[in-house]
């Protein structure tokens, strides 16, 4: 979408499709070279092995008045709540590849634990970082100029728009568990 709008992009994932405009390697890996203009971080974070080195890396490669965007996962805001709230509008779960959301249900009735265990043992074998340590480590590096949390969940879930998770936030009923955040780069920043 960024280069269809005139932009110079490149997208960086191991499970990145081939091609030009792909690296197809993990991001602090990546042969990408400095002085980048803004550097877009999309639900990665979270399960990245080493936040701080990720950052780093993003902070060397933002040129001088260069942004960090970043949409992420705030796990510790998916409380029991809100994980009944999606379970109730799972999608049929294909054949040999359950979603996620499928996943952490079958998981939490097998397990015979409360939600709150249930997820914490999930997201630590994992080595899933909580959407309040990427913040911490952001913040470490750069200077916030916007965050808000919002809807997170509706993607995976069968007839739920993002207007419709957002008025169960806006109600109460669910928390919000996506983070938005921009930042720009920070000269001398407190490591």
């Amino acid at each position: 979408m960024l280069e269809a709008a005139g932009y110079a992009a490149t997208g960086v994932d191991p499970e990145a499709p081939p091609g030009p405009a792909y690296r197809q390697v993990e991001f602090e890996r990546s042969d990408l070279s400095g002085g980048l203009d803004g550097i877009v971080a999309c639900t990665s974070l979270h399960h990245v092995a080493d936040l701080a080195d990720v950052l780093d890396t993003v902070r060397t490669l933002l040129a001088p008045r260069g942004r960090v965007v970043v949409v992420e996962w705030a796990r510790e805001r998916f409380d029991e709540t809100t994980a009944r709230w999606c379970f109730d509008r799972l999608p049929e779960p294909e054949a040999d590849h359950p979603g996620w959301l499928q996943e952490r249900q079958a998981g939490w009735a097998a397990s015979g634990l409360s939600w709150d265990a249930c997820l914490r043992s999930w997201a630590e074998a994992e080595g899933l970082h909580t959407g309040r340590a990427i913040l911490n480590a952001l913040d470490a590096r750069f200077s916030c100029q916007h965050i808000s949390f919002g809807p997170y969940l509706f993607a995976d879930l069968s007839d739920t728009s993002e207007a419709d998770e957002q008025a169960a936030i806006d109600a109460g009923r669910i928390r919000a568990n996506r983070i938005n955040y921009v930042a720009s780069k920070v000269t001398n920043p407190a490591q």
